[in-house]
């Protein structure tokens, strides 16, 4: 990457869309000057500079939730970044997972143009609550209580779609299989392998 492309604007800034490099859900909306891309490019988490404090801004140096940076792109336009990183807890100060969680469209009105979004939209979710733990949460407790607890369930749920098959009844065969995928994702989230790791070794079988 050469710094010396960018195009900083008048203020000597470019925006920096933070992207988990997981779940793929956009983080936050940031900036950064010469000096925070260069720092952040150092020491392998992200800097910005706060415009409000005008001052570099280590994210998590205090509250500990850092953003391991993976990659670094520009726009074709050069005067725009995309950050993705691995986060160590939530991304917005109001602690949520992403600062981007309000919606101003309808969603089910929102035609599905791809039909698998879901698996998309539930590897966010699961993100978020890997992050925050929730209280009262069942995903937050499988989380807590550790990789085997998740494996077991895991398990516990093949088995269900084993006996759903023999048992010949389409609906119960798409329910269990459902929390099959539902668990998988859990320990893939919760291992962090991304989704797309999987996808690319069915790809690579296929060819």
């Amino acid at each position: 990457m050469n710094i010396d492309e960018i195009q900083f604007d008048q203020q000597g800034l470019v925006p920096a869309i933070v992207q988990d490099a997981k779940s793929k859900a956009v983080l936050t909306l940031a900036y950064m000057n010469e000096e925070s891309l260069k720092k952040t490019l150092e020491i392998g988490e992200t800097v910005f500079y706060s415009r409000s404090r005008q001052e570099l801004w280590h994210k998590g140096e205090t509250s500990g939730n850092t953003q391991e940076v993976r990659s670094i792109h520009y726009d074709c336009d050069q005067d725009a970044l995309l950050v993705q990183v691995v986060p160590s807890g939530p991304a917005c100060h109001k602690g949520d997972y992403s600062c981007f969680s309000e919606e101003l469209t309808d969603s089910e009105r929102k035609p599905k143009e791809n039909r698998y979004q879901i698996l998309d939209e539930l590897q966010t979710v699961l993100a978020d609550r890997k992050a925050t733990l929730p209280e009262g949460s069942y995903t937050a407790t499988l989380f807590q209580e550790g990789v085997d607890r998740i494996a077991k369930k895991i398990g516990e749920e093949a088995g269900e779609v084993i006996i759903a098959a023999k048992n010949d009844d389409p609906e119960e065969i798409a329910l269990e299989s459902a929390d099959l995928l539902f668990h998988l994702l859990l320990i893939l989230t919760d291992r962090q392998v991304p989704l797309d790791d999987v996808l690319d070794v069915l790809e690579k079988r296929h060819s």
